[in-house]
């Protein structure tokens, strides 16, 4: 498989889920471990040259952070962050976990408080996706709703 390099990304928007989905089946091609990504896109559906890995983070999005709330709220403060830093105008987040593509209670629980999370800093949430042992399955609104 021919790797996409950042170059091509930027002309290669990802103006619909199937292009989505597509590209996070290009950079995360099957779970190797519990983490979840973040990628950036601009105002004209452009991946940004940046993704991000978070591993270790809390087994619940509810679990107190000290000042900031939750998990999930801390977590959205800080994407809040890097959204400004890096001109970002929409995210999509890749859950990746061993096992099969069936979403469990513990990513739409996921899903659903980061994504609220994230819409009560301002942020705009393109798409979720879970990364499984055999690819990458759309994560539907409707999962986590």
């Amino acid at each position: 498989m021919t790797r996409l390099d950042a170059n091509d990304a930027k002309r290669l928007p990802l103006t619909t889920d199937r292009a989505v989905q597509r590209r996070v089946a290009e950079l995360l091609q099957g779970a190797i471990r519990r983490q979840w990504w973040t990628l950036y896109l601009d105002e004209d559906d452009v991946q940004l040259p940046l993704i991000m890995p978070m591993a270790g983070y809390p087994d619940r999005p509810d679990e107190p952070c000290g000042d900031e709330g939750t998990a999930a709220q801390l977590l959205a403060n800080r994407l809040a962050d890097i959204v400004d830093e890096v001109g970002a105008a929409q995210l999509i987040f890749a859950w990746e976990r061993p096992g099969d593509a069936e979403s469990t209670p513990a990513d739409r629980e996921w899903a659903r408080e980061l994504s609220e999370a994230c819409r009560a800093v301002g942020l705009a949430v393109r798409a979720q996706l879970i990364v499984h042992d055999h690819g990458v399955r759309w994560f539907a609104p409707d999962d986590y709703a």
